[in-house]
């Protein structure tokens, strides 16, 4: 058996599945596509679940994929163990009704023995225990001995998840020899040794599980395969585990040489030289697909894998930025699979980038609610800190725990562990809990009701359109819970679907129609049109006149106004996104957009704030775009000829083997599913409302076209007429006369300063003379006139000048709301004074909250009336402490 690269092994393995007549599809994005049930794709066979179902069709009813995955829950065992890892490659073949066991087992084995050349003696297999048919075909058309096929129970042989598709599953295992074993007698396949390794499984779904527990037999069998490319790269290369194989281990020895140091010679460095090497080849494939850190959901996956690096990297002593000169390395080592990744480099880069720079501010900001929560525990005479307070920084702050644990106990403090754990559990459970309640089985449907002919789907006829003679097939409730109505009377809401429709229903970003659906007997207004996964067209809206009843012939009839106002802003949306591209640069993609009569909203990846003079250009761009009258083109074409033609597509979008695509002339041209303009001009005028950022490298546009665009206009025209006659000028005239309104508005604000200073200075010798003096330190405590924290600080600066060495605690009343500010001479600290401690102590009199160094300390109050309270306390205490009591 000769050794083999990971790249070579997933080519051989599509490459073989293709000549057996299967589609090769590339791997799906690690975003899943309408499945709630999960954060990130985790199986090969996940994104195909609807083929499975039924509720799509699939482009062929032979796929094969090498699938990206990301599974987290072992995150925490992830570099201490060389089995975890959170990014792997699943190497699958399926069948949707066609071939079964027969078939599969026979091509598995001519692919590990024939192509591989793995050697048959080395492999084993297991069965279920009660799949007679899959034994003989092992032992009978494979000719596989009775002494290396293993019957195994429910627990290792048979697949299931929740209710749906289920069956009995096969699994390949490689015998890497008795010195990989535990040395006991009764060591054989299925003993969790590193010995046998399993690195196919064979999955015949032939049952479809019910709500009751019940097994039912499928219909049409189908045959779901997963092999773990890196396993399998491990057993074809030799090497104890996924870190040693080829790809990986380039990504390892990277790490190696910006830590300077070596694999294998220290077990506490080779756990952070693991992590690293891991999580960047996670992240580095998460951001390709369009996830960017966040606090929530899979941008919260994303950030902590991100930072968990980050946090071992300084543990190697990497001195700066270097995760993304690691990610130039995993691109390198997987480009070739995954072209996306050279053509998004720079993108990945970037966000890769500015996340390592916010978690480097994120540590500062750390270290100093830290000192805070450890200053507490000294004063509170405490040898723990509270579990809670540890968990709010680890989680709200990106703090990392074993750094909180190392800080404090450099002040001999613990953490309160248990309560640490009890907090990351609630945290967990509460998102597991959601998770749960947004769909219960990682199977189920749109949440139709029995009763529906899931064969009977919507055909869609809005294309051509906007008017469509139909059959109202199905009546449902408008509940959370949808139930089939028999009728719906005037004055009802109800959800209607029928035979076809020319409405379309919300998707890829662009809302739904709204219309009437009409007939003899009734009228029903349509509000809203969502089309489900399955092909339903479910309209949404309220019976205004008679009745209706599934059965009735019924005429469709979309809003031809609000269908060409939503249709100016989607095809806006088109020449937008290239106008980005052209000003911009090419790492320019969309993020996400909604498209309704109303507005267009676009997110899109750029880094930086547009400036005026770019929002300006674009703007002329798609202007100009508008007014060339370019035609507005759809076509269709396979996926493989669309890519051919370089037609910008979406990398968080699953396309099926069929696509549209839709050219604006010959300036623009997308996949896209949503209605158009049949030529630019339509779209009338483009207007910028708002240019924003959403989240770490997403800005969001939000604009108007047609009639909104002339309404946009007119409101600032308005606004600007207005602007002029409270500044007496012409409108040509407001920059100007605004000018000249600050520079006298400068002016007075230089005076009012300076008066504030005089009586700053008046203030500061008054109390300076008043100032009660203890073992030489002076201690001045009192409420003073300052319009605002600056004024406070530089009255109190001045005093502790002229008074050094002092101890300064001044309160201010401003806008209903109060001021501290404290400062203390280093004489005084070497008596104990804080002025955190002191700042703190009287904004929690006055309702507030605060804290600072112990030299200098500011903090805010609701309660002005307690300010003479807190004054005579914080008095009292600095005394004691000055008098060293």
């Amino acid at each position: 058996m000769k050794s083999t690269g990971l790249n070579d092994i997933r080519e051989m393995f599509l490459s073989f599945f293709e000549s057996k007549q299967h589609l090769r599809l590339p791997s799906f994005s690690l975003v899943p596509q309408n499945d709630p049930s999960i954060l990130l794709i985790n199986a090969g066979m996940t994104p195909l679940k609807p083929y499975f179902t039924g509720a799509q069709t699939p482009p062929s009813l032979r796929v094969t994929t090498c699938q990206k995955c990301i599974r987290t829950p072992d995150i925490e065992r992830v570099g201490f163990t060389s089995r975890h890892g959170t990014f792997f490659e699943m190497l699958g073949n399926f069948s949707f009704g066609d071939y079964f066991k027969d078939e599969i087992i026979v091509w598995a084995w001519e692919f590990c023995t024939g192509v591989l050349e793995m050697p048959a003696d080395k492999l084993y297999v297991s069965v279920y225990e009660s799949d007679d048919e899959a034994w003989q075909i092992w032992h009978e058309k494979v000719g596989l001995s009775q002494d290396r096929i293993v019957r195994l129970g429910k627990e290792d042989n048979f697949w299931e998840h929740g209710t749906g598709p289920c069956g009995p599953c096969s699994e390949i295992h490689f015998d890497r020899g008795p010195d990989k074993g535990c040395g006991r007698p009764e060591c054989a396949v299925g003993c969790d040794c590193d010995r046998y390794v399993e690195f196919w499984n064979l999955v015949f779904t032939q049952y479809n599980k019910e709500e009751d527990g019940t097994y039912t037999p499928l219909e049409k069998k189908n045959i779901d395969t997963g092999a773990g490319l890196e396993r399998l790269a491990c057993i074809m290369q030799n090497v104890d585990n996924l870190f040693e194989v080829d790809t990986i281990r380039a990504v390892l020895d990277k790490v190696c040489s910006l830590a300077g140091t070596a694999y294998h010679q220290n077990q506490k460095s080779d756990v952070a030289i693991r992590v690293v090497a891991d999580h960047i080849r996670s992240t580095t494939m998460m951001i390709c697909d369009g996830i960017i850190p966040s606090n929530e959901g899979r941008g919260y996956v994303l950030r902590r894998l991100l930072r968990r690096a980050a946090r071992y990297g300084r543990l190697l002593g990497i001195k700066g930025l270097f995760l993304d000169e690691l990610a130039l390395v995993v691109i390198g080592e997987s480009a070739a699979a995954y072209p996306e990744l050279q053509q998004r480099r720079d993108y990945i880069m970037r966000i890769i980038r500015l996340e390592e720079e916010r978690f480097s501010e994120t540590i500062q900001q750390g270290l100093v609610i830290l000192e805070d929560l450890i200053d507490t525990a000294k004063k509170d005479k405490a040898d723990t800190l509270k579990g809670f307070d540890v968990f709010r920084l680890h989680d709200t702050y990106g703090f990392p725990l074993d750094l909180t644990r190392e800080i404090a106990a450099e002040h001999e403090i613990g953490i309160d562990e248990q309560g640490f754990t009890e907090a990351m559990n609630q945290q967990k459970n509460k998102a597991r809990s959601a998770l749960r309640d947004k769909n219960g089985s990682a199977w189920s449907d749109a949440g139709l009701p029995e009763g529906i002919d899931r064969s009977r789907v919507t055909d869609f006829s809005g294309y051509e359109k906007l008017e469509e003679l139909a059959e109202v097939l199905y009546l449902l409730t408008t509940d959370d819970k949808p139930q089939l109505a028999s009728h719906a009377e005037a004055g009802e809401k109800i959800q209607v679907i029928t035979n076809r429709t020319p409405f379309y229903g919300e998707s890829g970003g662009q809302a739904g129609d709204q219309g009437e659906i009409v007939h003899e007997g009734g009228v029903c207004c349509i509000e809203d049109t969502t089309r489900t996964p399955e092909g339903f067209f479910i309209h949404r809206g309220t019976v205004k006149r008679g009745h209706f009843r599934p059965g009735d012939k019924v005429l469709m009839k979309v809003s031809n106004q609000l269908r060409l106002a939503t249709a100016r802003n989607h095809t806006t949306t088109h020449i937008l996104h290239k106008a980005l591209k052209d000003i911009l640069g090419e790492h320019v993609a969309q993020s996400g957009s909604s498209v309704s009569p109303e507005r267009l909203r676009f997110d899109f990846t750029h880094f930086q704030p547009l400036t005026e003079t770019e929002k300006t250009q674009i703007e002329t761009i798609v202007n100009r775009v508008i007014l060339s009258n370019a035609i507005v083109n759809t076509e269709e074409m396979s996926i493989d000829e669309a890519r051919k033609q370089d037609v910008v597509a979406l990398f968080d979008e699953k396309y099926g083997d069929r696509v549209r695509v839709v050219s604006v002339g010959d300036f623009s041209r997308e996949l896209c599913g949503g209605t158009h303009l049949t030529r630019a001009s339509e779209a009338c005028y483009f207007s910028i409302l708002s240019e924003s950022g959403i989240a770490a490298g997403i800005r969001r546009i939000e604009a108007v076209t047609g009639e909104a665009a002339f309404a946009a206009i007119r409101k600032q025209q308005a606004a600007l007429k207005e602007a002029a006659g409270l500044l007496k000028t012409s409108t040509d005239e407001i920059g100007r006369r605004i000018g000249v309104l600050l520079d006298q508005n400068k002016a007075l604000e230089k005076q009012v300063d300076e008066q504030h200073k005089k009586q700053a200075g008046s203030v500061a010798d008054t109390l300076v003379q008043e100032a009660d003096e203890i073992g030489g330190i002076k201690l001045i405590i009192s409420k003073v006139e300052a319009a605002d924290q600056q004024l406070l600080r530089e009255t109190a600066d001045r005093i502790k000048q002229k008074a050094a060495p002092a101890v300064v605690l001044l309160a201010a009343e401003a806008d209903g709301k109060v001021l501290w500010v404290a400062m203390a001479s280093k004489e005084s600290l070497a008596k104990g004074i804080h002025a955190g401690n002191l700042v703190r102590e009287a904004a929690r009199i006055t309702g507030g909250g605060g804290g600072g160094r112990p030299d200098m300390a500011q903090a805010g109050g609701k309660s002005p009336d307690k300010i003479g309270e807190a004054l005579q306390k914080v008095r009292s205490f600095a005394l004691q402490t000055l008098e060293g009591k």
